[in-house]
C-alpha cells in the first residue's frame, strides 16, 4: 500500500557508518560497548537501584556479555541504539544512555539511561542525555524523542526535566515492575526544541 507522506529517515541512517563515541559536557565520552564492559553492566543490574525500575537482573557477567553482544547487534539492525557513558581518562563506564523503540520511518524514539552509584546525584545522566539528544537531532535527523520513568522515579524526572524534555502527561498502568504496575509520566523533545 503506498505511503501518503515521506520516511523521516530512511533505513541505514544508523548502520550505514559504526557506531560514533560522542563528548559528553563535563570531559565524559558516549561510547559503543565493549566485552570488557560486563563487569561493569553486572555491577549495575545487580544495583538495588536499578533493579527497583528495570525488569531485568544480571545473574553473572557471562549474562551481561551476551547482552553487550545484543546491544552492539542492535545497532546493525537499527532496533535500538545504546552508548557506555565513560570516563576517558579510565575508560571507567558510570552509566548507559541509549535509543529504544525506533521508528526511522517516523522519526521517533524512546530515550533510556542509568548510572551507577558512582556517579549519581553529579550531573551524569542529563550530560549524557543532552550529548544524545543533540546527535539525535542535528546528526541523525529525528524528529521527536520520548522518555518515560514511573511516576515515583523522582531522579529520573529530575534528568528529563534537567536535559530539556517537557513533561507532557501520565499514562496510567504503563510500566511494569517487580512490585506490579506503576503509572509513568511521559516527557518529549522535539527536533526544533534543540534549536529554540
Amino acid at each position: 500500500m503506498p505511503m501518503t507522506i515521506a520516511q523521516v529517515l530512511t533505513p541505514g541512517s544508523l548502520a550505514a557508518g559504526p557506531q560514533p563515541t560522542l563528548d559528553v559536557d563535563g570531559g565524559l565520552v558516549l561510547r559503543p560497548w565493549r566485552d570488557e564492559d560486563a563487569p561493569a553492566v553486572h555491577a549495575a543490574f545487580s544495583d538495588p537501584s536499578i533493579q527497583r525500575w528495570h525488569a531485568r537482573v544480571s545473574e553473572s557477567e557471562d549474562e551481561a556479555r551476551g547482552w553487550l553482544k545484543e546491544w552492539r547487534d542492535a545497532w546493525e539492525s537499527e532496533r535500538r541504539a545504546s552508548w557506555a557513558v565513560a570516563v576517558p581518562a579510565t575508560d571507567e563506564v558510570v552509566g548507559r544512555a541509549g535509543l529504544r523503540t525506533l521508528s526511522l520511518e517516523e522519526g521517533h524514539a524512546e530515550v533510556a539511561y542509568w548510572t551507577l552509584p558512582v556517579a549519581r546525584g553529579t550531573g551524569v545522566a542529563p550530560r549524557a542525555v543532552a550529548a544524545l539528544t543533540r546527535w539525535a537531532f542535528d546528526d541523525i535527523g529525528f524528529h521527536r524523542l520520548e522518555l518515560q520513568h514511573a511516576t515515583g522515579n523522582l531522579a529520573s524526572c529530575r534528568v528529563a526535566l534537567k536535559s530539556g524534555f517537557a513533561a507532557e502527561g501520565t499514562k496510567r498502568s504503563a510500566l511494569l515492575h517487580a512490585d506490579g504496575w506503576h503509572d509513568s509520566h511521559l516527557h518529549a523533545r522535539l527536533r526544533e526544541d534543540v534549536r529554540a
